[in-house]
C-alpha cells in the first residue's frame, strides 16, 4: 500500500468508528488509570498522568497507530499474540478486565 493509500485509509477508519460518548470515555480513563485494574501508568505515558512508566510506548494518537479499533481491542485483550515477548499482561485473555471494562478502555485510549 502507497504512502497515500495508507493515509486514506487510516483518516477512513477513524471517521468511521464508533464514537464513544463522554461518559464511556470517563470509565474507561478511570479504569486504565486504577492500579487495581488497568494500570496503564505503570508501563506508560499518557496525557495528565503523574509519575507515569516508560516500559511501554506513549498512549497517545492511539487511532492512528490502531486504526481498526479491533486490533487496539484485541492488543488490550492478549498483547502476547502479537508479540510473546511483551511485558504487558494479557487483560482479557487471564480475567483481569471484563468484555465491558476493556470496550470502556479502548473508548478512552481512541479519545486520546
Amino acid at each position: 500500500m502507497k504512502k497515500g493509500q495508507l493515509l486514506v485509509a487510516i483518516l477512513a477508519s477513524a471517521l468511521l468508528a464508533p464514537l464513544a460518548n463522554a461518559d464511556s470515555v470517563a470509565k474507561g480513563k478511570g479504569l486504565a488509570w486504577d492500579r487495581k485494574k488497568g494500570n496503564c501508568l505503570t508501563c506508560h505515558t499518557m496525557a495528565g498522568g503523574k509519575q507515569a512508566g516508560n516500559s511501554g510506548p506513549p498512549l497517545m494518537a492511539m487511532k492512528v497507530r490502531f486504526p481498526e479499533r479491533a486490533k487496539l481491542r484485541q492488543q488490550i485483550w492478549d498483547p502476547t499474540k502479537r508479540n510473546p515477548l511483551t511485558n504487558m499482561p494479557p487483560f482479557g485473555r487471564n480475567k483481569i478486565l471484563s468484555e465491558k471494562e476493556i470496550d470502556l478502555i479502548v473508548d478512552y485510549l481512541y479519545s486520546l
